[in-house]
């Protein structure tokens, strides 16, 4: 891991990934969450203060950055909220088959080197009846911001963890073998286009 990755990067993801707009989306989505819940890219724990713990039995914080793992352990703790941390990527999730009620996802999705096979791990662990909660920024609608998006995406890559901007979030999400039940996207206000068309709602699986 070079110089920028280990000290840079996170502190840029934290303020980055914490941005007014984005914490007003995320509660919007995290109070959804209950019972045993796997949230899938904990990062920094930007996503800890909004957890409805009179909701939730069990809160599992998947990450593979332990610098990330790092900052959310403190965040977790000022707030007095247990969770469990698991140093891991998603594309080969440590827990069992059918194993959690929730699974969480906010701003990862864009990152994760193999994003489809993460949602198929995601659908895996989640138990019959259980819920994906999902909140993501990625492939605009619009052709004129569309096309700068697949511009910018290398350059942008490079800067910020491997986050690619033009990801077709909901095909993502249903090629896994997801099916939405609710979704809700728009441009988030005070962000740039290119980086701010965001994608939130709810997927189940039918088996």
């Amino acid at each position: 891991m070079n110089f920028y990755d280990k000290y840079i990067l996170p502190s840029f993801l934290n303020c980055a990934c914490g941005s007014k707009p984005i914490k007003y989306q995320r509660s919007k989505v995290v109070p959804m969450a209950e019972g045993v819940v796997l949230e899938v890219g904990i990062g920094s724990g930007l996503n800890i203060p909004y957890y409805d713990s009179s909701k939730v039995s069990r809160i599992i914080g998947l990450d593979p950055s332990e610098e990330l793992n790092t900052m959310a352990k403190k965040v977790a703790a000022d707030k007095g909220l247990e969770v469990e941390f698991i140093l891991s990527g998603a594309e080969s999730i440590p827990l069992p088959d059918d194993y959690v009620d929730t699974v969480l996802v906010t701003y990862t999705l864009c990152t994760i080197p193999d994003a489809l096979s993460a949602n198929k791990e995601m659908r895996r662990v989640l138990k019959p009846g259980g819920k994906l909660i999902f909140c993501e920024h990625g492939l605009a609608p619009d052709g004129g911001v569309a096309k700068w998006q697949a511009r910018i995406d290398p350059y942008w890559g490079k800067i910020a963890g491997g986050c690619h901007l033009n990801r077709d979030i909901p095909q993502l999400i249903q090629a896994a073998g997801f099916e939405i039940q609710s979704m809700e996207q728009m441009y988030l206000p005070s962000t740039p286009k290119f980086a701010g068309y965001n994608y939130w709602g709810v997927a189940t699986s039918p088996d």
